[in-house]
């Protein structure tokens, strides 16, 4: 055979290999169906366990394993209780005819005491293992009575009262463990408690196997080496030890003779769970060293060469053990991958349904926008001014010329003629001309033959027809106010499903250079967790000692952060415990290029306490600086509520992450709905990039703003009208300026920009006191500022005045970078 006829087998060999393998899979899947449905559904599975149960005994002749597997049985699958009950009395029968008697005997009182007194409880959980307590207790006292010929000892007495205590406290921790045997869909996640009640029913299970032998090997020794090494395999050291105490403790109860066994399961799940790196056969070397060391320095009555067999048949098992098995306990029992992985995908599923609705809510608003959008396209205001008008004329037509006799001449034959006559009249009108001009009064009488009731009919109309015009385009305005705001709201609900989606990044590597680093300094970290290391943008959470509040995280942590990621960092919050030997939970940031230093300067009219001004300063999320100063109508206290109630409003829209110009319009619409009154508030913001020191200013019916930049003195100003006024079109003018480290930024209310007396330009003479300067201290340049004003005025103050100064600075971080040498000689994080 040829290369090119290899070539072409060795293809078709791979599919049919692939083929093969996912038919394989399929079938396995397909019989573990197949069992899941025969032993949790129909119920096989209580059948085995029952039966197990049946049988095993504690102290050689104490059964306290049945009643309450039946009991937890009847409560959480009571239709599968008669199951349970069969296996019990099949187990049972194995032992004596006194044994299928007395579980027989307890079940049908406990069924009876709980029945009968049933309506007078509530929680049926927390009452049950009462009913198992005494109908053991019962049940076992009457039986003894019965086989010593009517005499109850001390020792009667005191078996029996044990023997009921423990089918107590077994009933509480079956209730726990036979749902994961009996219900075929349970919840992914169990709890510390959860686990040790699943493996202690499973050791009490095979205490029926004590007794059982094959080839001279112990089956019980067999199974629960096999459980203890499965357990340490998936879960490690800490489950497989617990594991081990646990079933050795079942099994040394069950028999005397297993008491050294629990010395050798312990110290198996113990080597296996830190030798579980190496995978199965890790966990079996775990064994063998276990069992070898018991065996030859352990009791004498252990023969090494039997428990070695009886261990070769547990790793034998544990290989057999398919590993999508492993992998579906390692689902439930916390700390494993697995278990992670399985809340991750939890978590994820939640947080992509989440991001789902959210983006259909924002669809929703978007889709309603487009919506009132479309209806302010389709309704130009034109076309609504043109039907309005002729609107109008049929009414006049209705009143004047409906009965006149020369209606046909007027509208038939000279349509254009009356039309533009009329229209010429209301114009007249419209404009406040009464009477009207001497032209159009001769020509409507030469036209019309009713020239006095036509007048008097377009002037009353008039007023009718403004008002409609009035109305239709306020809520034109209204539609697109609406648009605006559900776009704004669509545009943060989207952004914040973008968020939602966003996966934390694993920075394993990152975090074990920055713990090594660090560590070199001599600096004890407890736990280190990196959320982002985007540049601009870095998050990470540190657990460190407290060192007594000596600020070690910014004086050397956040330095030694800055030399190895390149960029500065500072602390962002620290929360540190009050008592010696505690903890500081400290959260490391970008530190933003740029800082703003703000100085503020007012005075309210006449030196009183209420100015009808008032300032904010609003330090925004993603890395936006707001400064805006809002200037109430009037002064006083309804004044000063107009404004602070602006800027109130201006606060909460922004933080919400709407952009400026709808939450201004928004802010626009609010002021001039909620009263009647023409009490109006200007608005002056800035809006600051801490990035890259970009600004926008939004000027609405405010003075002109300054920027000083050396002795360069710019002027930023826009013409819009005050915030509440009734309008038409209200659009925001936004002036965009970039700033620079060490500009002034100068803000100032009309107050203190038209205060000085005698001044005929105040631009020119405001920009000249600017340059006078010779601070570049916010607060002395307000001040400086504010005086001059004053003095200029006599020393009078006639109206609020309020300054506010922001200087752009680099933010330097007060404690420097903290060179690693190390660090610098490895890869870069990134």
């Amino acid at each position: 055979m040829g290369k090119a006829d290899q070539t072409i087998i060795e293809p078709v060999q791979n599919v049919d290999i692939e083929q093969t393998r996912v038919e394989m899979s399929k079938g396995i899947k397909s019989i573990y169906s197949k069992l899941e449905w025969l032993f949790i559904e129909k119920g096989l599975a209580l059948f085995v366990i029952g039966f197990l149960l049946g049988r095993a005994l504690i102290l050689s002749h104490l059964t306290p394993f049945a009643l309450p597997f039946f009991a937890a049985v009847y409560l959480v699958r009571r239709e599968k209780s008669p199951i349970a009950l069969m296996g019990l009395l099949a187990g049972a029968v194995t032992l004596s005819f006194s044994s299928i008697s007395y579980t027989f005997a307890t079940a049908i009182i406990f069924l009876l005491a709980f029945r009968l007194t049933q309506k007078f409880h509530q929680n049926d959980m927390k009452i049950v293992s009462f009913y198992v307590l005494f109908s053991v207790a019962f049940v076992k006292l009457g039986f003894d009575y019965v086989q010593q010929g009517q005499v109850l000892t001390l020792y009667n007495g005191v078996m029996a009262l044990i023997e009921a205590f423990l089918a107590f406290l077994l009933t509480y921790i079956f209730i726990q463990s036979v749902p994961f045997v009996t219900v075929q869909r349970r919840r992914r996640s169990l709890k510390t408690e959860e686990v040790v009640s699943l493996i202690i029913l499973l050791a009490s299970i095979m205490t029926g196997t004590i007794g059982w032998a094959f080839q001279g090997l112990s089956v019980e020794h067999i199974l629960s080496r096999y459980l203890v090494l499965l357990f340490s395999f998936v879960a490690g050291a800490t489950v497989g030890s617990t594991v081990g105490v646990v079933t050795g403790l079942v099994f040394s109860l069950a028999s005397v003779a297993s008491f050294q066994q629990m010395s050798l399961l312990a110290f198996a799940g113990l080597l296996g769970g830190l030798m579980k790196e190496g995978k199965k056969f890790g966990a079996a070397i775990g064994l063998l060293i276990a069992t070898l060391l018991m065996g030859m320095y352990g009791d004498n009555s252990m023969v090494l060469t039997t428990t070695l067999y009886e261990s070769g048949v547990a790793i034998v098992l544990l290989f057999l053990t398919p590993q999508s098995l492993v992998k579906r306990i390692a689902k439930h029992i916390p700390g494993t991958t697995e278990y992670h992985q399985e809340q991750q995908g939890y978590m994820r599923k939640v947080r992509d349904v989440t991001a789902s609705r959210v983006t259909q809510f924002s669809s929703v608003f978007q889709a309603l926008s487009n919506s009132f959008q479309q209806v302010e396209e389709k309704m130009k205001m034109e076309e609504v001014e043109d039907k309005e008008f002729d609107y109008f004329l049929s009414n006049v037509t209705e009143k004047t010329c409906q009965t006149c006799f020369k209606k046909d001449q007027c509208w038939a034959r000279n349509f254009d003629k009356t039309y533009n006559m009329m229209k010429e009249v209301m114009t007249e009108y419209d404009q406040g001309r009464v009477p009207l001009s001497s032209r159009l009064s001769r020509e409507v009488e030469k036209h019309c033959t009713r020239e006095k009731k036509l007048k008097e009919t377009i002037y009353q109309e008039l007023t009718f027809y403004q008002a409609n015009l009035k109305l239709k385009k306020q809520v034109q305005e209204s539609r697109k106010l609406v648009a605006d705001q559900l776009l704004g709201v669509s545009e943060v609900m989207g952004n914040f499903a973008k968020e939602i989606q966003r996966e934390r990044e694993n920075h394993y590597l990152q975090e074990e250079q920055i713990l090594a680093s660090i560590g070199e300094f001599g600096i004890e970290i407890d736990h280190i967790e990196i959320y982002n290391l985007e540049q601009g943008n870095v998050d990470i959470d540190m657990v460190i000692p407290y060192s007594g509040g000596h600020g070690e995280g910014e004086k050397l942590i956040a330095p030694m952060l800055s030399d190895i990621l390149g960029e500065n960092i500072v602390v962002q919050k620290e929360d540190c415990s009050q008592f010696p030997n505690g903890q500081c939970h400290v959260t490391f940031q970008s530190a933003k290029k740029f800082v703003v230093d703000t100085g503020v300067s007012h005075a309210a009219k006449g030196g009183g306490l209420v100015s009808g001004d008032s300032y904010s300063m609003i330090e925004l999320g993603r890395g936006k600086y707001a400064v805006a100063i809002s200037d109430g109508m009037g002064n006083g206290e309804r004044a000063h509520y107009e404004s602070n109630e602006t800027l109130r409003l201006l606060k909460k829209i922004l933080e919400s992450g709407i952009e400026e110009q709808v939450a201004i319009k928004s802010i626009n619409s609010i002021l001039s709905l909620r009263t009647n009154d023409e009490i109006f508030s200007t608005l002056d913001l800035a809006m600051i990039d801490l990035q890259n020191a970009s600004s926008r200013f939004l000027k609405i019916g405010s003075t002109p703003s300054f920027i000083k930049r050396n002795d360069q003195i710019m002027k930023i100003e826009a013409s819009n009208l005050p915030m509440g006024m009734l309008q038409q079109d209200f659009d925001v003018d936004v002036v965009s300026e970039q700033l620079k480290a060490g500009d002034l930024l100068i803000m100032m209310s009309d107050g203190a920009f038209e205060g000085p007396k005698h001044v005929e330009n105040y631009d020119v003479w405001m920009k000249r006191k600017i340059k006078e300067l010779q601070t570049d201290d916010p607060q002395e340049v307000a001040d400086l500022l504010m005086e001059e004003v004053i003095r200029s005025s006599s020393g009078m103050i006639d109206d609020d005045m309020t300054i506010v100064v922001s200087t752009i600075k680099h933010n330097i971080p007060k404690w420097s970078s903290i060179p690693i040498q190390k660090s610098r000689q490895k890869k870069q994080i990134s």
